[in-house]
This record gives structure tokens, C-alpha cells and sequence, in this order.
């Protein structure tokens, strides 16, 4: 399970201050400056989580540069590493890393690693329907709920909304649980984090997209699906997990227990460098504008320090 150690690990070794980054912009991220030469085509294959996100930059990268056309898939983080394995496309959102197995496929036919650029940071929040009263949820209550293994500790399945501990009319209502599919980066994320490794169950009613798990709770009064904080609707709440609330300030400290963060991998040369299309996407991406998408797209930006960084260890400058 992902603790707050580990997450200001991780924060701490890519060079982000928990103090600058959240959800407003960092006013000291560089406003992205147009170069000449650009036109062509661009692929994305990947995550659902970053679908959207990937849609909208393209569409600020096509603002900036007309001669440009981005296509865009994004079915989920599992498609990513064998299109960019295979060259049918420039970059490959992930709302996971890469395993091993992936990055050794890679460098077999390539002889070097993918490039893997943090781009964002989510939130995978549990959501219930709107008119849902329950306060809030221990990891181990949600394991109990989606998991048929129940390795995060608890001693029997929650079936229902009496089991999670509510009276009244939401006593004996049953839940109805909604989750992604195996090709999901999320589905992975949940399982190793929320589930303890441990097995979904039978009855999860698996989703081809995040949106679609949202609109599952919105039309269920009992029902529950996770998906990442940008997909978040009027019709649904986030549960508190732990007691703590998925807010930006919660996912930067690692209070937020199931806080991650989102890439976009691609193929660059390490002696031939950025195929130039593919670098200033990049550039645009960790610049103002770019984070100013993130913002739009209801995730938590990259801060200023940690963006250039970014540019400076993956030769973006």
C-alpha cells in the first residue's frame, strides 16, 4: 500500500516542493514560447485517466501550432507500451508505471528505456452517489467492499451499507460496485494499493472508461466505483478514505492515501535526441499553459521546480 513516506519519497527525489504544488497554477512555471518549424502528425496511446488531459493539450498545442494534428486513443494505460514497442505512436499516457516486464520489452527491440515524463499529479477517489450520507470509508472497509481476498485485514465482506456501518433505510441496501477493467492502469493502481494486491470480486460491474464508473454511481442510489479525481461529476461524491479528504493540499502532503502520479512515456533517441514534434509537446505540457490544462482537466499541477526539472533530466530545454 502506497504510505505517506513513500509518497514524499517519491515527491521529494523528483524535486517538487509539497509547498508550491497545488491546485492553482505555479505562477513560476515559464509561459510556453513557439518555435518555427513545426508541423506534422502526432499519436497518443494510452490511459482513459489522461484521455481527456491529452485532448486538451492537443488542442493547445493545434491552437499553437495549426499545421499540427494529434490523434488520440485512450482505452487505457495497459495499450500504451506495446504501441510505442510496436512505433504506431509518439507518446503513451499512463496513469501507472511502467512494469518491468514492459520497460524490458522495450529495450529488447530498442536498446534503451522509454522516457517517462510525470506530467500531473491524481487522485483515484472512491465514489458513492450524491444523496449517499456515509461520512467516510477505511481502507480496509473499501478492500472488504471491492476485494474477494480481503488482504488489507478484514474479517468478513461488506455486501451492503448496514455492513459499512449505516442504519436506518441504508441498513439493508445492497451495494452496487462499479470499477474498471484489467487494461486499465487504474484497475492496477486500486488493486495494489486499495485491495492490498488482493483479488476483485466476481460482482465488480467492469467499465471500459472512467466516465462510464462515475455515471454507474450517479444512476445507482447504492452503488460505488473509483476512478481518478478528474472524472469527478455533480451526481457523485468522494468518500473521505481514512478520514482524509481528496483535495490537492491532501495529495501533495500523502495524507491522501491513494495519491499517484501520471506520465506520458515516449521513444527518445539517447543520441539522436527528441524527434522535434515530441519535444516541444513536451515542452508546452510542463510549461504554464500545459499546467493550466492539468488545472481545467480537475488535476493537481506539477510545480514550477519540479517542471523544470523535468525539462532538464529528459533534455526538454
Amino acid at each position: 500500500m502506497m504510505k505517506k513516506s513513500l509518497f514524499l519519497g517519491v515527491v521529494a527525489a523528483l524535486g517538487m516542493s509539497v509547498a508550491t504544488v497545488s491546485a492553482e497554477v505555479d505562477p513560476d512555471l515559464p509561459s510556453y514560447e513557439r518555435v518555427s518549424g513545426i508541423s506534422g502528425t502526432l499519436s497518443s496511446v494510452g490511459s482513459d485517466t489522461l484521455n481527456n488531459q491529452m485532448t486538451l493539450w492537443a488542442e493547445e498545442f493545434a491552437n499553437i501550432y495549426p499545421n499540427v494534428n494529434i490523434q488520440i486513443q485512450g482505452a487505457g494505460s495497459s495499450t500504451a507500451p506495446p504501441a510505442l514497442i510496436e512505433g504506431t505512436s509518439n507518446f503513451g499516457p499512463m496513469s501507472r508505471a511502467m512494469r518491468d516486464s514492459e520497460v524490458r520489452e522495450f529495450e529488447e527491440k530498442y536498446g534503451y528505456p522509454p522516457t517517462q515524463v510525470p506530467v500531473a499529479i491524481d487522485m483515484v477517489a472512491v465514489y458513492v452517489n450524491k444523496d449517499n450520507p456515509i461520512e467516510s470509508l477505511t481502507l480496509e472497509q473499501v478492500d472488504a467492499i471491492f476485494s474477494a481476498t480481503r488482504a488489507c485485514g478484514a474479517d468478513k465482506d461488506i455486501d451492503t451499507w448496514g455492513d459499512a456501518g449505516m442504519t436506518g433505510a441504508w441498513a439493508d441496501r445492497d451495494i452496487t460496485i462499479y470499477g474498471r477493467n484489467a487494461v486499465s492502469g487504474t484497475y492496477g493502481f486500486f488493486k495494489e494499493n486499495a485491495l492490498c494486491g488482493g483479488d476483485f470480486k466476481s460482482t465488480v460491474n467492469e467499465q471500459p472508461g472512467s466516465s462510464a464508473v462515475v455515471r454507474g454511481v450517479e444512476q445507482t442510489l447504492g452503488g460505488i466505483g473509483y476512478s481518478g479525481i478528474g472524472y469527478k461529476t455533480s451526481g457523485v461524491r468522494a468518500v473521505p478514505l481514512n478520514g482524509v479528504e481528496a483535495t490537492s493540499d491532501n495529495a501533495v502532503s500523502g495524507d491522501f492515501p491513494l495519491a499517484r502520479f501520471l506520465y506520458v512515456y515516449a521513444n527518445q533517441h539517447p543520441n539522436d535526441g527528441w524527434n522535434p514534434l515530441e519535444k516541444e509537446f513536451f515542452r508546452m505540457i510542463l510549461s504554464k499553459e500545459g499546467q493550466e490544462v492539468v488545472v481545467k482537466d480537475g488535476y493537481v499541477p506539477l510545480s514550477a521546480a519540479a517542471a523544470e526539472r523535468f525539462r532538464n533530466e529528459k533534455n526538454l530545454d
